[in-house]
């Protein structure tokens, strides 16, 4: 009788050490319960696989018997052996070869079609959807730039810097119509984490990229859950809790609202291809970082706010899909008629208040031509392709660097931009240190015209110069615009040891900007307030820059 309750006591306690390891593997591993989850099949196999080791030395012990018995029998005699357990091992194989089915099934191998239809691509006209480039609007800083200056203001806080240290998020987004990177502290160490988790991290980075304007945003109400806690206020065990059955993206994004507000954007992934085929995205959750509560949205119910759902890279091999896949797979792999793909490297673009992935596309034959550019909508994955023919953006770079090689530096990826109706690459030029030394603006269609400037406004004028030595008209295309009107208010300010004159234009609120150190310009000594004036300026800036009196 004692032998009896005992062996159920054991029992008892053998099945409560199970579930604890178990809980504890799912605590750590976060898998999703969902079949489409390879995580939650390799955790299948790893639960059967333990309980037919258990089975298996159960049934041993009560046989004495001793695994090394095993050697010498043939295969089907080893299972027979096992009793039960040898079940659980069918039950796997079965399982394995379902996988192995789903794997097949599931690639584009068979399914080429489907993946090259995965993404719906729009022909677009360059010049009707890409309006000229307003420079106050254009994000200047890479996110390596953006780095710097975010741990440069991060060593400036002092009440914060011993315990906090800035993420590497550096998310591109628009707020409130403004491109800027936003990105949270984290906590410093494992030990500070434990001496400040009960306060929570109190502010995150945000970065104007196009003014470089740095500011720590202090939180009235801290951030509590974040990649960097531990335990439950962890984002990924707190999203896994919430929603068990969701496939997270691998990449959450962290964000602000218009009015500031931190949330993470966590995309949940579709297969709409077999088992584990063809990913997108289907569901967005929405979690406030501050108090943890979540909204669950369809993909074409996410707020207009939120800017990003799909990932660069997701939306790059999307694209290469439907580029690579017209006529089949093999002809992807062997003849590639007609095959086209992205350039090995993208950059953001801001439009309709959206944040656009922004890549050239080239043939498959690895040239240093591309056919077009591609523009992808990261809240909406909308795609557009601009058929515009010249150089990839590895030989823009070149060519810009071509012009400062006595200086050694790096172009960053380009910006596609609007110039006086030319499509334009626009890249910053780094020194070593990673500080932005110089600006470059190099024609896409005509690689070799190349603008150089100190500051943007400098390399708008150059490339203003250029294009018209080339017989492109400026004020015809945009780049220049003329105004006229009475002088309202006239004043002369010092700007790095130049004189320039500031001056405002009666019933209109443009303030514009007449370096004297222009010889065109200096007859505006001979203007007084009330007199009328005629100009020739670049729109865009604040002030705008006059380029003529006419």
């Amino acid at each position: 009788m004692k032998n009896g309750k005992k062996k159920i006591g054991l029992t008892f306690l053998g099945i409560v050490a199970l579930l604890a390891a178990l809980f504890l593997y799912y605590y750590i591993t976060l898998p999703a319960i969902n079949i489409h989850s390879t995580e939650t099949w390799w955790s299948i196999f790893i639960i059967l696989l333990i309980l037919a080791a258990i089975l298996a030395i159960r049934k041993f012990r009560k046989e004495q018997k001793n695994f090394k018995d095993l050697a010498g029998l043939p295969p089907r005699s080893k299972l027979k052996e096992l009793g039960a357990a040898k079940y659980i091992l069918y039950l796997m194989a079965v399982l394995a070869a379902v996988l192995i089915v789903g794997i097949i099934l599931s690639s584009p191998i068979v399914n080429a079609k489907k993946y090259q239809n995965l993404m719906q691509v729009q022909e677009r006209v360059f010049h009707q959807d890409i309006s000229q480039a307003d420079f106050s609007t254009i994000p200047i800083l890479d996110k390596d730039s953006a780095s710097l200056l975010g741990n440069r203001k991060m060593g400036s806080m002092v009440d914060m810097v011993s315990q906090f240290e800035v993420a590497d998020d550096y998310s591109q987004i628009n707020v409130n119509n403004r491109p800027v990177r936003v990105t949270p502290l984290v906590y410093a160490s494992a030990i500070k984490w434990l001496t400040n988790q009960s306060n929570g991290i109190p502010a995150y980075i945000k970065i104007d990229m196009t003014t470089q304007d740095t500011e720590c945003v202090k939180l009235d109400q801290p951030i509590r859950y974040s990649k960097s806690e531990y335990f439950n206020r962890n984002i990924y065990r707190h999203l896994r809790f919430k929603y068990p059955t969701y496939i997270f993206d691998n990449q959450i994004f962290f964000e602000i609202d218009d009015e500031g507000t931190p949330y993470w954007i966590c995309p949940v992934k579709k297969f709409s291809i077999g088992l584990f085929g063809g990913q997108v995205i289907g569901k967005v959750v929405l979690c406030n970082a501050q108090d943890g509560s979540c909204t669950s949205y369809e993909i074409d119910e996410v707020p207009q706010w939120v800017d990003k759902v799909y990932q660069a890279e997701l939306l790059l091999n999307l694209y290469d899909y439907s580029g690579t896949l017209k006529h089949g797979f093999f002809n992807s792999v062997l003849g590639q008629k007609d095959c086209l793909q992205t350039t090995n490297g993208y950059n953001y673009i801001a439009l309709d208040d959206d944040v656009w992935v922004y890549s050239g596309v080239t043939s498959v034959s690895g040239d240093q031509s591309n056919v077009g550019f591609v523009l992808m909508n990261q809240r909406t994955m909308e795609t557009r392709f601009y058929k515009v023919e010249g150089a990839i953006e590895d030989s823009a770079m070149s060519s810009a660097e071509g012009q400062v090689q006595n200086l050694g530096y790096h172009a960053t990826f380009p910006l596609l931009l609007n110039i006086a109706g030319e499509p334009t690459y626009f890249m910053a030029l780094k020194d070593a240190a990673g500080l932005v030394k110089k600006y470059a603006m190099v024609n896409i269609q005509k690689y070799q015209w190349v603008a150089i400037g100190d500051t943007i406004t400098d390399c708008q004028k150059a490339y203003s110069e250029l294009l018209t030595t080339n017989g492109i008209s400026a004020t015809e295309n945009g780049l220049v615009e003329e105004t006229s009107g009475k002088i309202a208010n006239l004043m002369s300010v010092i700007i790095d040891g130049n004189t320039h004159i500031y001056l405002t234009l009666e019933g209109k609120e443009d303030i514009f900007d007449i370096d004297m150190a222009n010889a065109n310009l200096i007859q505006i000594v001979h203007y007084q307030i009330g007199d009328r004036i005629k100009m020739k300026y670049i729109p865009g800036r604040d002030p705008q820059t006059v380029t003529e009196l006419p």
